[in-house]
């Protein structure tokens, strides 16, 4: 089969959420190292994709401790066409914001007023997202009825970007969401079947409060929906669409 963007893209997606869920010892780092090879077959309609695979793999190297190899992607991802200088930000990065050759990175990346906008949205939404599953999880501890709760999500921004490297951090978005969403119905479809097979054999099974339970987990579900709707991305009248350089390193506080 011919690789194209859209193939290629949902690879990083299906590699994201495998370690997001699995972590990085089950996934390993053949596949994003695949996909970086297989990018550079595309020419330069999939540059922003090597990009977005040697991101991926600074990120499984962060996760291990492995600093060097951290610089070394992040360093390709750059002159790829990463800028995804909200990213690094995050706490588990700061540590390297002393080192000569990530300040050296960081400074090569350039980015529009417009698609910084959009990176703190998107970042800002992972952390929501995160927010939202840990709080649906405990507000489902307990049900006695059978219905299942998916996690709403906001919509994808679907405006055109100034540069590629937000294309990489929506898949993160959507790997993320994606990941959430996983392992929120794997926990919603086990409390349904337990409840399912409690009900046909506790004959004290509480029926009233089953069906209390499904109509208040319907309304918190509607309230959630709208909420995530709400969260939709809207670009900013009049944002600056000229390429600078990324906010002074430091200056930018992760959303969270």
């Amino acid at each position: 089969m011919v690789d194209t963007v859209n193939s290629l893209a949902a690879r990083v997606h299906e590699l994201l959420v495998a370690f997001l869920t699995q972590g990085s010892a089950a996934v390993g780092t053949a596949g994003l190292q695949d996909v970086v090879a297989r990018a550079g077959a595309l020419g330069p309609d999939g540059t922003w994709l090597a990009a977005a695979g040697h991101a991926s793999l600074a990120g499984m190297a962060l996760a291990r401790g492995q600093a060097d190899q951290v610089v070394f992607h992040l360093d390709a991802a750059v002159a790829a066409g990463f800028n995804d200088c909200v990213a690094l930000h995050s706490a588990p990065i700061r540590p390297l914001h002393d080192d000569p050759r990530f300040r050296a990175l960081y400074q090569r990346m350039r980015i529009t007023q417009a698609d910084l906008d959009e990176f703190f949205w998107l970042h800002r939404e992972m952390q929501i997202m995160a927010s939202e599953a840990q709080t649906a999880s405990v507000d489902n501890i307990g049900r006695l009825d059978t219905g299942v709760s998916p996690l709403p999500q906001a919509p994808m921004p679907t405006r055109e970007p100034n540069t590629p490297g937000v294309l990489i951090t929506r898949i993160d978005l959507a790997a993320t969401q994606t990941a959430l969403q996983q392992v929120a119905l794997k926990a919603e479809f086990h409390r349904s079947a337990g409840n399912t097979s409690l009900s046909l054999i506790d004959d004290s099974w509480d029926y009233p409060r089953a069906t209390r339970d499904a109509w208040y987990a319907d309304e918190l579900d509607s309230r959630r929906r709208q909420a995530a709707e709400a969260r939709a991305f809207v670009e900013r009248p009049g944002a600056d669409t000229t390429l600078i350089p990324c906010p002074p390193l430091g200056s930018i506080a992760y959303p969270g």
